[in-house]
């Protein structure tokens, strides 16, 4: 062969970044190398590039991607390798990505079945370690897929497979390609990614050591991540129009949005301000006359939203499916998309004065700013419930109440405490105070609306970051580091998330069938 020929070979195959315009070229390519699993939305991959571009290659032959490499640098300390795959890469979105973390995390590598065997993976690889000693981190870390192990699950553990393939009596597609590139094995992860039934949920913990780094013990950083919390404590007065509710309702949005915040909490059933003109009669004629305005709230909210640039929770309020009424707290995000979380347990004044009815599914929601859920009230005073949602990877509970007096108000404060201890969560409430004197079941309201957090030394003294003055008109607002749950998890006093004893007992959701109007399935 001549160099000429030999060159225009070599010229046939060029790695480089990824491009805004690869998107449907790389999806393609995902279906074909993940069948039934879900591929890159514009929204993921685009957050991808604008994060950290130089982290994402493909490599072209004659002018096709062949294939195609995702990572994202992070701190590796607050994160344990036991962690799944949607934490650490933010379920694919990367916004944790930090330029000055130690380690590179590959969140994806695939090759096109059509280009198998002209080692490109091994290319990929190799570039993700010239990245990491271009960038002086420490390591480059992986979950590694098990796309191997379904058809010999019944025959051995992942343990004795894994061993296998170490010893090369036995052959995964991913596994024995990462070993063969260096990297080495340190853990086997159980429900990685739960959808990635060739591996049965599992996946190898595996670490490439930069030997060139140059550690700098002058620069340390703890890694954070702040996210800011308003929570207003809202007056119910006497209104005469729905335009009365839309003008108090922008006030707090507005004020909450100047301090830059990046949630707004509203309490429960917020919209019963509205009775005070409505005049409908008995408490469940009300109710559902007050639904019929779910439409102008929802635009109201939606549009705050998206105007004022924040995540608005807006309490909850009455909505009529099917002749059933039920409570349904509503999360307006300020990318225009609106969420919602029907309250699951009813109160006996609920169903009793207006006849509520509970909802079937508990939903937790991918922020920008985080995972979280909506706990409506008494929800928050049933355990099992923040228990199923940090399993779902909530870091922050919003519990909107509506409260007549100081007692019922103490309850669902000290559960919301227990909540932020014993799940290791940021527990935010918001409640109603004033009066509506001809308003029945909504007269009289106590609150001290707060943001409360696990009780150590990481944290506010009294386990409260802030608290509004009682049965005052007013807010709280409060910035809070999302990593310092992380860590406290891995490094507290007490780390009760990790010290449950799963061998004595496990909690499991029940799924009930969809019904039309229930909020659909669990995330």
């Amino acid at each position: 062969m001549s160099d000429d020929h030999f060159e225009a070979v070599q010229k046939n195959i060029r790695l480089r970044n990824l491009k805004k315009k690869d998107y449907k070229e790389l999806i393609r390519m995902q279906q074909e190398c993940f069948p039934g699993m879900e591929v890159w939305s514009k929204a993921q991959y685009r957050s991808q590039l604008e994060r950290f571009p130089e982290g994402q290659f493909c490599i072209e032959y004659e002018g096709q991607i062949a294939a195609s490499c995702s990572s994202l640098i992070i701190d590796f300390d607050p994160y344990t390798e036991r962690r799944s795959w949607a934490e650490i890469c933010d379920h694919g979105y990367i916004r944790n990505h930090n330029p000055e973390g130690d380690s590179l995390y590959g969140i994806e590598i695939m090759v096109s079945p059509r280009f198998r065997g002209m080692k490109l993976a091994r290319r990929l690889y190799e570039a993700r370690k010239e990245l990491a000693r271009e960038k002086n981190l420490m390591r480059i870390v992986i979950g590694g897929r098990l796309p191997g192990y379904a058809k010999y699950q019944d025959e051995m553990t992942v343990r004795e497979y894994v061993e296998k393939v170490q010893t090369k009596s036995l052959y995964d597609p991913v596994l024995t390609a990462q070993l063969a590139n260096a990297f080495t094995l340190k853990r086997i992860i159980k429900n990685y990614l739960g959808e990635d039934k060739a591996s049965a949920g599992y996946a190898t913990f595996l670490e490439w050591t930069n030997l060139d780094y140059a550690p700098a013990p002058e620069k340390r950083y703890l890694a954070s991540r702040a996210v800011r919390i308003c929570t207003v404590q809202y007056g119910l007065r006497t209104i005469t129009d729905f335009d009365d509710f839309a003008r108090q309702v922008e006030y707090f949005v507005n004020v909450a949005s100047e301090k830059k915040s990046d949630y707004v909490l509203f309490p429960e059933l917020v919209t019963s301000q509205m009775l005070s003109f409505l005049k409908a009669g008995r408490p469940e004629q009300s109710a559902r006359e007050l639904a019929k305005y779910t439409p102008q709230y929802l635009e109201l909210f939606s549009g705050l939203a998206i105007r004022y640039n924040i995540n608005i929770i807006g309490g909850s309020t009455f909505v009529v499916e099917e002749e059933r009424l039920y409570n349904v707290a509503f999360l307006f995000e300020r990318n225009g998309s609106v969420q919602r979380q029907y309250k699951l347990h009813i109160t006996p004044d609920e169903k009793r004065w207006w006849g509520v009815e509970g909802g079937d599914d508990l939903r937790v929601f991918s922020t920008d700013r985080g995972r979280i859920c909506l706990l409506p009230g008494y929800d928050i005073e049933f355990p099992e419930l923040g228990r199923l949602a940090v399993e779902k990877g909530a870091r922050l509970f919003f519990v909107p109440f509506c409260a007549d007096e100081r007692q019922d108000f103490l309850r669902l404060s000290f559960c919301a405490r227990a909540r932020a201890v014993e799940n290791e969560v940021y527990v935010v409430t918001a409640g109603t105070v004033g009066n509506l004197p001809h308003v029945e079941n909504m007269d009289i309201q106590y609150a001290e609306s707060a943001i409360y957090t696990p009780s150590d030394y990481g944290f506010a003294r009294d386990g409260v970051a802030a608290q509004c003055t009682p049965e005052a008109e007013t807010v709280a607002i409060q910035d809070l580091d999302l990593e310092a749950l992380n860590r406290h998890r891995q490094e507290g006093t007490t780390t009760n998330w990790n010290d449950r004893r799963l061998d004595l007992y496990s909690l499991r959701e029940k799924v009930k069938k969809r019904k039309k109007g229930s909020g659909g399935v669990v995330e």
